[in-house]
């Protein structure tokens, strides 16, 4: 398409120019998919939900040595993948319907493999649930933290089954039946510094949420058109995006990079995943990830089981 276009109208003829308007050295590949026709306002709007403003987490108010509580945190392995353990669901899909729920997914993400650690079982928990109950500081689709929301589940003693309460990319009434079934329960958050290398001592632990941004620009983010690659591009620290880290690996030329978990479905990226470099000079991260990163812990290995999930089962 780029060679018809540049022969048509003449334009950068010299090889080095077309490279430079190609964008051909970088890491990684963009693609056409649903997001190109979107102004960069209509896709934050749709895809964007994590409010980080007045924040008490954001304003210096941290779990401070519970951020250190792993054993032989020197120790860190050269690569993680927790997908590979059998601690990571498939690729959710939050929708076009515009529901800013991404921290409910990441959320979600981190709780799902902080149990499976835990209990050796891996189980899809509803997003749903975080949208129409956790309703107190987070607002459902038009955005939330994950931290708030790690704080929402340990209160109301754990997140319920996604096919017991199932997503629908919309705000709803709290169903009271529905969240007295079966529970994943975690023990408390763990909020990490300002610090990208923390994420390689936690990463090996658990999976990690973060929130990732890049300026506001007029056009589309690069982020939301990726299909392949390590993405290495300078971008902002306006966060709006809420993730989950699910391991670190290195490229065969020595790029280090994090193995993200999106929420915009399996044809986005590498299948439903970016891998984002890591070990950059910013201690932010790059796009910010490493700002505002948290995770669950759980320590015991089992779950409170409530006496109406066969009742729920029937009724469904």
């Amino acid at each position: 398409m780029y060679e018809r276009w540049r022969s048509h109208y003449k334009v950068g003829t010299n090889y080095h120019e077309k490279r430079r308007r190609f964008n051909m050295d970088k890491p990684y590949k963009l693609k056409l998919n649903k997001f190109a026709d979107m102004t960069n306002y209509e896709f934050r709007s749709l895809y964007a939900g994590s409010k980080i403003k007045h924040h008490r987490m954001l304003q210096g108010d941290r779990i401070g040595n519970r951020t250190f509580m792993y054993a032989n945190v020197e120790s860190v392995p050269t690569s993680v993948d927790w997908r590979k353990k059998g601690a990571v669901t498939p690729v959710k899909d939050q929708g076009q319907c515009e529901c800013g729920s991404c921290w409910a997914f990441s959320t979600v993400v981190a709780v799902e493999g902080i149990n499976k650690i835990k209990t050796n079982e891996l189980v899809s928990l509803s997003e749903q649930e975080l949208i129409d109950c956790d309703t107190l500081e987070n607002q459902g689709c038009n955005g939330g933290l994950m931290d708030l929301a790690f704080d929402f589940i340990k209160k109301k003693g754990g997140l319920t089954k996604e096919d017991v309460y199932p997503y629908t990319a919309a705000n709803g009434r709290c169903d009271s039946k529905k969240v007295q079934a079966f529970k994943v329960l975690t023990t408390f958050l763990v909020k990490l510094t300002e610090n990208s290398n923390d994420f390689d001592i936690f990463c090996q632990n658990s999976p990690v949420v973060s929130i990732y941004g890049h300026e506001d620009v007029p056009k589309n983010s690069e982020q939301s058109l990726m299909k392949a690659g390590v993405f290495t591009e300078k971008c902002g620290t306006q966060l709006h995006h809420g993730v989950a880290a699910v391991g670190y690996r290195t490229t065969l030329d020595g790029t280090k990079y994090w193995i993200v978990k999106n929420s915009w479905g399996p044809e986005w990226g590498e299948k439903g995943y970016i891998r984002m470099q890591r070990d950059i000079s910013d201690k932010r991260g790059i796009c910010g990830i490493a700002m505002e990163a948290s995770y669950p812990i759980k320590t015991f290995a089992d779950n409170p089981k409530s006496s109406l999930t066969s009742t729920l089962k029937d009724e469904l």
